[in-house]
């Protein structure tokens, strides 16, 4: 069930596969780091109880889903707008730090990715044994680590390879207008739902 839910398209996998394509793989990998370590975070949590805690406060739940919603409407927003500007970026790494703002814009995504929230709480908890063990806890993130990192380091190695790189920067304005379109549609989905 968790490596279905890594696999489905979501704002986790049009980050990475943005900046695979926009970017250098080095930065592409540290925004698949960023978004691991979230979803070892949320595995954590959901093995610890957070699902309780939401049931418990509605109003946390909500107010998570609110901000994460709200993140992805503004992070898809700034996309179509870069786009728009027509300041195309070659696939080289920019000075100042881009590797730590990659691995903050994946810590970021994954942080406010409603879907991740929802799924930690709601199935992975359940999967969970009452009183586990130590090892079984480890084991668990384990999984989360491997699975997370096998699919999102694969699909930024894919598409950071250079004639996709560069194919993407042939159509960058009209992809980063989809990728935007896309994560604003997702945060707009979470909202209403």
């Amino acid at each position: 069930m968790y490596v279905a839910g890594v696999v489905i398209p979501g704002p986790n996998f049009v980050a990475v596969a943005h900046k695979a394509a926009s970017a250098t793989r080095t930065e592409a990998l540290a925004v698949v780091a960023g978004i691991v370590l979230v979803n070892l975070f949320w595995a954590s949590c959901a093995i610890l109880g957070v699902g309780i805690v939401f049931a418990a406060f509605p109003w946390l739940a909500f107010a998570v889903k609110v901000a994460g919603a709200a993140y992805l409407v503004w992070f898809g927003g700034r996309l179509i707008f870069k786009a728009s500007a027509g300041n195309p970026q070659p696939n080289a790494q920019a000075p100042g730090g881009s590797v730590r703002q990659a691995f903050a814009q994946g810590f970021a995504t994954n942080i406010a990715n409603p879907k991740s929230v929802a799924f930690f709480a709601a199935v992975f908890s359940s999967a969970a044994p009452p009183h586990e063990s130590v090892g079984t806890f480890v084991a668990m993130l384990g999984m989360v680590f491997v699975v997370a990192s096998s699919w999102y380091g694969f699909v930024a190695l894919t598409l950071s390879h250079a004639r996709i790189a560069s194919a993407y920067r042939r159509s960058k304005a009209w992809v980063d207008r989809v990728c935007g379109g896309l994560i604003i549609a997702l945060g707009v989905r979470q909202l209403i739902r």
